[in-house]
């Protein structure tokens, strides 16, 4: 396919680093295939961040900036991400991000005079579906860019647009528009401010118009490979009625080589909790599948009671373990971490690093000492970890985590579930009996690290280019291009 330089691509991320990243990576997929320039638009502090995480990025990405006063829309000061947000006060910034509107319209105005022409397109958030309506008047297509898999992305749409938990059964289940009624939900796999919504509430009045925007859109993209979700692609594809292409996952290349480099990628912006060399040569010195890494993501975290039980039984179970900790929820994120969220004497007394802050993710999940990895089932960590053939431990916790969940055991059988959310109740037997069925070498703990793995090997052939054979993700990649310059 040829392909002319002049074309150029306006992306249009949410501002959490769990869309912030895979939005450039996807820019960094374009363009190491194709010669366009792109512009990823953001909020002045997430451009900063991108630039130092994106240190070395192609000259064909550039970074705009778009105002937003924090202060406007009942957030502290400088607030222009989630990163260490309260939860209570997330729902402002979903709200606060469509004051975008203006400056981004006057944006794309202002690249169609420079270029002479309107944009190939836009690649919009999910959240963003307002960008619809400033492609349609500026001459250009939008296409909506969901950062998870294709079952989350499908069942986060449906709930919120439907609310079907408000018919829920006695004990709490529900059939979930656009999936098998052979497939039902749980209550319990909802964030507290899904299971409360009436339609009436900030998230619903938030959520709804937006998912409507999108479901607009000319297409989507999925930051997913059409063989590891055969389900959820249905699924998805039948409630979008609009094209898909399956282009993920957008992993660093370190995580798809056969024997990966020791440190995968620079952790841009972040102060360490431990270095990843001294991580790797503590690792270095446990045996093939022996440690248990756990991190619930750069957002989450788990209450102070579930803290003191998930530690005991980490304790009880006699592992090496890696716990990448935040204060519980309730206490501020960024605080320091007080040694009385733990048991007495638990560092101590335990085979673990108790890391705060950040840990090196990648890294450890490379490494052939981790054996499993308990996790909140956010979708980078998942396909982060399936790439490597970890076996899952699910502890959902917010967004379309539950429904993640759900499908890696379900249809996957890649993952036990530990518990669901902060409100739970669980106790350290608990914990010591699930890590004991991923990590005892008994026949599920065997089965489900062979399932990791095929699926790693999905996930590596969707992203491998041999001579003229191109994986699926690739050749999507390329389908999408196509389809845009179709449009020409």
């Amino acid at each position: 396919m040829r392909v002319a330089e002049e074309h150029h691509i306006v992306m249009l991320p949410f501002m959490a680093q769990g869309h912030l990243i895979p939005f450039l990576a996807l820019a960094n997929q374009i363009t190491q295939r194709f010669p366009f320039k792109i512009t990823i638009a953001t909020t002045p502090l997430n451009v900063r961040y991108l630039r130092t995480a994106a240190s070395n990025h192609s000259p064909q990405i550039h970074f705009s900036e778009l105002p937003l006063n924090g202060v406007d829309h009942a957030l502290p000061p400088e607030t222009e991400n989630t990163e260490a947000l309260p939860l209570n006060l997330i729902v402002n910034l979903f709200h606060a991000s469509a004051s975008l509107h203006a400056p981004f319209r006057a944006l794309i105005r202002d690249i169609t005079a420079t270029d002479g022409a309107p944009p190939l397109c836009i690649i919009s958030d999910v959240f963003m579906g307002w960008a619809n309506e400033v492609a349609r008047s500026s001459a250009t297509v939008n296409v909506a860019f969901t950062t998870g898999g294709a079952y989350g992305t499908a069942a986060y749409m449906s709930m919120w647009q439907n609310l079907p938990h408000r018919s829920a059964a006695a004990d709490g289940s529900f059939s979930l528009p656009g999936f098998p009624n052979s497939l039902p939900f749980h209550v319990s796999q909802l964030h507290r401010f899904l299971r409360d919504a009436d339609g009436s509430d900030p998230w619903s009045r938030f959520f709804q118009p937006q998912i409507a925007h999108s479901l607009t859109s000319f297409g989507w993209l999925c930051a997913t490979a059409a063989e590891m979700e055969p389900l959820g692609l249905d699924v998805f594809s039948n409630y979008t009625k609009r094209p898909i292409w399956c282009i993920g996952p957008l992993l660093p290349q370190g995580l798809l080589d056969r024997k990966p480099s020791r440190v995968i990628r620079k952790h841009a912006g972040r102060e360490p909790g431990i270095s990843p060399e001294r991580c790797l040569a503590w690792l270095d010195s446990h045996p093939e599948y022996s440690v248990v890494y756990v991190s619930f993501g750069s957002q989450n975290t788990v209450s102070q009671s579930q803290m003191m039980a998930l530690a005991s039984g980490l304790e009880d179970s006699g592992r090496p373990f890696i716990w990448a900790i935040r204060p519980p929820a309730g206490f501020n994120s960024r605080a320091e971490f007080k040694p009385e969220w733990l048991p007495d004497g638990f560092e101590e007394r335990t085979q673990g690093l108790v890391v705060r802050s950040w840990a090196p993710q990648l890294e450890i999940l490379c490494h052939r000492s981790t054996g499993a990895f308990v996790s909140h089932c956010g979708w980078n960590s998942v396909v982060e970890s399936l790439s490597q053939g970890v076996p899952i431990i699910g502890w959902p916790l917010a967004a379309e985590q539950g429904y993640n969940a759900k499908m890696l055991v379900g249809e996957m059988g890649v993952c036990v579930e530990m518990t669901r959310g902060v409100e739970s109740q669980i106790s350290r037997e608990d914990v010591k009996r699930v890590i004991e069925v991923v990590m005892d070498g008994g026949s599920k703990a065997v089965e489900m690290r062979k399932k990791a793995v095929e699926v790693g090997e999905l996930i590596r052939a969707a992203l491998t280019e041999e001579g003229r054979r191109k994986g699926s993700s690739l050749k999507a990649l390329d389908d999408f291009v196509e389809a845009l310059l179709s449009l020409k």
